[in-house]
């Protein structure tokens, strides 16, 4: 028998290597490359606008490989980030063992690593939404004694040719957990969720959303893919390749696909919820007595505090504020509450207690099973595909130690709790009480200027860097544009077209 940690492990490096891609070496990747026929090797690394770029290499020679592995190779930073100076602009990108993974779709073997950025000092590049994830989080840890792990969920549209949706027609705004053939990309999903696990993506599963409709020309069909909790950068990094693996899929099948957050007025938008969980000793920290901890409570609280400042970083684009509306299962107020679908902050089911319902579905089963530790996670649900992950997931550490350390977080939390849905009518003195997310991205600039004093704290995120957010959202003008727009689809129409590939 083989090693059977590894045995059904779909990261091939991890499978073929036995072991854990955390403790990856250079002797394991040139291992890896030697023993698997790799010609190519390519660099990839995620500028300003969030997607990943790309540098060669054909591999050579063992000198040239080993070389480029140890000592990377310098880009022109002027090109990928706005804010450096074409006077100065050379950057060093460095490999990052631990993210290697085989290139599912080049014919010839090509193994890809993601890269982090390095001044002309050899330091990391202090503006670097990477860097900046990587500096909350180790000041998280320092502060707190916590891990921050998360999970994201990532949803999409697939668009295509309206006949796609003739044969077995999908009943419009009730896709959710569609099976084939009423869900017609079903098969897009699933492969690219293997291929998303083969590069090392952590999924938990994958399913067909809430959202489809047909307009006169295209078929649309949400999906969703949701992953498993792991550390931070690695919940960011993940995402990042399951993007890129989406698109290339979408474009190799010749459908269009949007992680835009609203694709037309009156249908489900798509959302990029992240869930949080504190972690010590590998231990999940969310819960105390079977019942929601106060450090979770803390941290809710935290998040809630700096809820209008954060959509600087989660929603990052105009029509952002068109699925933070009443009804579409997106949050408009700043509150928490239990499985409740309505609030910003949500405390999903987390398999405490009792949960050993098994033994009910198969009474036949007499055997001892493991039911493992509580999966009990806190989900905020107003980011969506217009946010750069690693600068979102970096702004919600931030929150959350604020949280942690706020003296009257406890207080705070009780306050804007709420297990009841504040858009029924009978709740709208409930709902009078709750102040609202901002309505555009001129109001998160402001609401971000106001609080970044919190962000800058201890240097995770640079002044410099504050700056160019609150610029660029108060650049849209965006003030009081869905009044303006109320009513007028063509308008609407050109907007979506113009964000539909954000980020």
């Amino acid at each position: 028998m083989g090693n059977t940690q590894f045995d059904l492990n779909p990261h091939v490096l991890e499978r073929y290597l036995k072991k854990h891609s955390k403790d990856f070496t250079k002797k394991d990747i040139i291992d890896f490359i030697i023993g698997n026929d790799i010609e190519m090797l390519n660099f990839r690394y995620v500028a300003d606008d969030g997607r990943l770029k790309t540098l060669n290499f054909v591999i050579n020679s063992m000198e040239h490989l080993d070389l480029v592995l140890t000592t990377g190779e310098r880009v022109d930073g002027s090109s990928l980030f706005k804010f450096i100076g074409a006077d100065s602009s050379d950057l060093y990108v460095v490999p990052r063992y631990s993210t290697a993974f085989v290139n599912p779709f080049e014919e010839v073997p090509s193994l890809d690593i993601l890269c982090s950025y390095y001044n002309n000092e050899g330091k990391p590049l202090e503006s670097s939404p990477e860097y900046i994830l990587r500096k909350a989080h180790e000041e998280f840890k320092k502060t707190t004694g916590y891990t921050f792990k998360a999970l994201g969920e990532l949803e999409y549209y697939i668009i295509a040719d309206k006949d796609e949706n003739k044969l077995f027609p999908a009943v419009d705004q009730k896709g959710y957990h569609a099976s084939d053939p009423f869900a017609n990309f079903e098969f897009i999903r699933k492969e690219a969720m293997r291929l998303i696990a083969m590069c090392g993506g952590k999924i938990k599963y994958g399913h067909s959303e809430v959202g489809n409709f047909t307009d006169d020309k295209c078929y649309y069909e949400q999906q969703e893919i949701e992953f498993l909790p792991c550390n931070a950068e690695s919940a960011a990094d993940q995402m990042i390749i399951a993007k890129w693996i989406l698109r290339k899929l979408c474009s190799d099948y010749e459908v269009n696909i949007s992680f835009a957050p609203k694709i037309t007025v009156g249908k489900a938008g798509s959302g990029l919820h992240i869930h949080m969980m504190l972690e010590k000793d590998g231990k999940n920290m969310m819960i105390e007595d079977d019942k929601l901890s106060k450090d979770a409570k803390k941290m809710i609280a935290g998040i809630l505090d700096m809820a209008d400042a954060l959509t600087a970083f989660g929603n990052t684009i105009p029509t952002s504020y068109l699925r933070l509306v009443p009804h579409q299962e997106a949050p408009t107020n700043i509150c928490w509450g239990d499985r409740n679908r309505s609030v910003l902050v949500r405390v999903p089911l987390g398999w405490t207690g009792n949960v050993k319902m098994i033994y009910d579905a198969n009474p036949q089963d007499k055997s001892e099973m493991n039911f493992g530790q509580s999966k009990q996670t806190v989900e905020i649900r107003s980011g969506d595909g217009s946010a750069d992950v690693y600068l979102y997931v970096a702004s919600l550490i931030v929150a959350s130690q604020h949280g942690l350390q706020m003296p009257d977080s406890l207080e705070l939390a009780e306050k804007l709790y709420v297990n009841v849905n504040i858009f029924a009518d009978e709740n709208k003195e409930k709902l009078s009480t709750l102040k609202n997310l901002p309505l555009s991205c001129y109001e998160s600039a402001l609401a971000l200027n106001s609080k970044r004093k919190m962000f800058e704290k201890s240097d995770v995120f640079p002044a410099g860097l504050i700056d160019s957010v609150v610029a660029k959202l108060k650049a849209y003008d965006d003030e009081k544009l869905s009044e303006q727009l109320y009513g007028k689809h063509d308008e609407i129409y050109k907007l979506v077209m113009k964000y539909l590939h954000c980020m």
